[in-house]
């Protein structure tokens, strides 16, 4: 069922807060968990069909042709920046791109009906942009910081990527030790935090505009109205803004997926 809320910062409050489990640290955000996994088995699913299609013979089609154009962007994307065995890559280039368009588009929806829904399984709250929650954008930085150090290590071996920790960028003397570790703890560290920090705020500004956007079609229906006329004002309110946006649900799943090819990139370049 829909939550009535009399004032508009009550209104934004509701669809800012998150269906959470546990407390403090341990606090867990179910939504985000939620509509994370479930597009990404949507995305591997769709993915997965198009592959189960697809013929060395016969020209794709449909489904079958745009993957093959989105898989064909993104390899020469990866080609242009990567110039090693690059098939892993492209596969986490797709990946990170797909999903993250796929999580980012969650914002078009009307800003009502998906509290609606879930109100109406007993849900009193629930936030459907996972981009839009730091705790998701910065476990996906995580993991491109694992596989940053990952092949770090791979190309140089443990020693000389340690090595490289206190001799670059300024050399090897041992009084530049210090200088070059900290250096390096910075640049390594200000990766995943720049990435997880982009995604959110761009996504957390646009989910706010939307809220600000609804707010006007809670102040012109009445709230004896119900929730079908406001979605209804949400839908056509929102259009307008939903164009521009979809430039913004492209372009930062696009710099998700480049940086970390280019952060690898450098990761393995020897100094």
């Amino acid at each position: 069922m829909a939550v009535e809320l009399e004032t508009p910062s009550a209104y934004v409050n509701h669809h800012m807060t998150h269906l959470t489990v546990g407390q403090g640290f341990w606090t867990v955000h179910v939504d985000t968990l939620v509509m994370s996994s479930a597009l990404a088995a949507l995305v591997a699913w769709v993915l997965w069909l198009a592959a189960r299609r697809a013929s060395s013979t016969a020209r794709p089609t449909g489904l079958g042709a745009f993957i093959e154009f989105v898989y064909e962007w993104v390899d020469n994307e990866v080609g242009s920046i990567y110039h090693g065995n690059r098939r892993f890559l492209t596969a986490l280039a797709l990946t990170l791109f797909t999903w993250i368009v796929a999580m980012n588009t969650m914002d078009l929806l009307p800003l009502d009906a998906p509290g609606n829904v879930a109100g109406a399984f007993g849900a009193k709250f629930w936030r459907v942009l996972p981009t839009a929650d730091i705790n998701g954008t910065a476990a996906m930085a995580v993991l491109v910081l694992i596989l940053v150090v990952g092949a770090g290590v791979r190309s140089k071996g443990t020693g000389g990527y340690l090595h490289e920790w206190i001799s670059a960028p300024f050399g090897a003397n041992p009084v530049l030790w210090i200088p070059n570790l900290l250096l390096n703890a910075i640049e390594l560290l200000s990766k995943p935090i720049s990435l997880a920090m982009r995604l959110f705020g761009n996504m957390f500004a646009g989910e706010l505009i939307f809220m600000l956007i609804a707010l006007l079609g809670l102040g012109v229906t009445e709230a004896s109205a119900g929730g079908v006329a406001r979605v209804g004002l949400q839908i056509l309110l929102g259009s307008v803004w939903a164009v521009f946006h979809i430039l913004i649900v492209l372009l930062q799943a696009f710099i998700f997926m480049v940086l970390p090819i280019v952060y690898i990139a450098m990761a393995e370049e020897h100094h």
